[in-house]
């Protein structure tokens, strides 16, 4: 057994013993959402530890911003996001750590993690009943952050993924939680995983204090970035993959500068990814290189967010955005695609442009409406006093609803939920 798990249990009667469990630590809100709640968890009592598997070439690897936390994850090398034979491997590395370190708590987070992991504890509760040995106590929990049962594989791939997750709800799954409403009725309603009794809503929860103070540096950032006076930006936050539709983020763009109604506009592009070179050849082509600039992964996202005045997001497949979450909190106005958690965010609609919906805090389009996106565009772009009443509206909602500190207090409602009706003798899976 490793050195690193070997060293697992050093804290006398912790609170909870809470396994952690993600695919990757990869650029986006999954991986901060864990170690949030790592840092969190183990700073308060209780013992803790993270699981990661490796972060695929071409995606920026986040173990910096674990380690900045004083999170120290366990790596397992094998796991990535496709199938494979390996997976059989973390299987047995996970169910070695769940044998040594007896956790009350095993939570899964992304699609990979939570089927070896449960696995794993399926496992070793199947162990422990063959040895005779008193079966250890814990509750499994998964969070949906996203999905994979549209827009990433096709039907078939996608199908086997939906039983798969079916079956793990249903024998290897104390509770399930989604991140909105929307997230709920689409894998409950929708793809029929899980009973309604199993799901808890529980928000993503982050650090909103840099994105609410960066407004003083604006000035500053759009000098630095060539942005005029009078100029109008436009920005893309994420990662550079498919699911996330750049394509049509180039393509509205494209429709925008050609329309004469644009306003003076200049587009930016936040984030790296596998896309990358594809999406800025597409930009030469298309010959948007003078008005669409890639920036690459940024450290200084805060001061990025203030700097611009419109933020897009054009994803086919999402849970709760992230990017839309922190561009609220910095009281930008914001376009979207209209999947998944999005509505959640941007809250119901109050009219309707063409096929563009003017929401309480935010426009939202069709997935794939490139030429309806170009349009929302146009109309934030030329109306200041819209942005602005749209950033002011979806910062206060933001602040309410999406801070770090109220996600750590709903998971330890949860937790000590769960593991009282294991006490009590409520029924539980895993």
């Amino acid at each position: 057994m490793s050195r690193a798990v070997r060293r697992l249990a050093v804290q006398k009667n912790p609170l909870m013993k809470i396994l952690r469990i993600i695919a990757r630590l990869n650029v986006g809100g999954p991986a901060r959402h864990v170690v949030w709640l790592t840092d969190a968890f183990s700073t308060d009592g209780n013992e803790t530890m993270l699981i990661a598997g490796r972060v695929p070439e071409g995606e920026e690897d986040m173990a910096y911003f674990a380690e900045a936390n004083g999170v120290f994850p366990y790596y397992i090398h094998e796991m990535s996001r496709e199938l494979s034979l390996r997976d059989a491997i973390c299987v047995v590395k996970i169910l070695r750590v769940i044998r040594h370190f007896r956790p009350d708590i095993i939570h899964t987070h992304t699609a990979k993690a939570g089927a070896v992991g449960r696995i794993a504890a399926i496992l070793s509760n199947l162990i422990d009943s063959v040895t005779l040995r008193t079966q250890s106590r814990h509750v499994t929990v998964h969070t949906f952050h996203g999905h994979v049962f549209h827009g990433y594989y096709g039907p078939l791939k996608s199908r086997f993924f939906i039983l798969i997750e079916r079956f793990l709800a249903r024998f290897a799954t104390s509770a399930i939680i989604v991140i909105s409403k929307s997230q709920f009725q689409e894998i409950h309603g929708r793809y029929r995983i899980g009973r309604p009794e199993q799901f808890r809503i529980v928000p993503l929860g982050i650090d909103l204090e840099p994105f609410v103070n960066a407004l003083e540096s604006r000035g500053e950032t759009r000098r630095e970035l060539g942005i005029g006076d009078g100029e109008v930006a436009v920005a893309y936050f994420g990662r550079l993959t498919q699911i996330k539709n750049l394509p049509m983020f180039l393509d509205a763009a494209r429709l925008f500068l050609a329309s004469p109604r644009a306003a003076n506009t200049k587009f930016f592009i936040v984030g790296d990814g596998a896309e990358r070179a594809r999406l800025e050849a597409m930009s030469r082509e298309g010959g948007l290189a003078a008005s669409v600039r890639f920036l690459g992964n940024r450290e200084d996202v805060a001061r990025l967010y203030a700097a611009f005045d419109i933020v897009a997001l054009t994803s086919i497949n999402e849970g709760t955005p992230l990017s839309i979450i922190e561009a609220m909190a910095a009281r930008r106005a914001v376009i979207s695609t209209l999947v998944g958690g999005v509505e959640d965010l941007l809250g119901g609609e109050s009219r309707a442009i063409g096929d563009v919906s003017v929401r309480e805090r935010g426009l939202a389009v069709a997935s794939g409406d490139a030429k309806s996106f170009a349009e929302g565009l146009i109309y934030l772009a030329k109306d200041a006093e819209l942005r602005h009443s749209l950033g002011c509206k979806a910062s206060d909602f933001v602040i309410d609803n999406f801070g770090k500190q109220r996600l750590v207090g709903d998971i330890k409602e949860l937790y000590r939920n769960l593991i009282r009706d294991i006490q009590t003798g409520g029924r539980r899976h895993g």
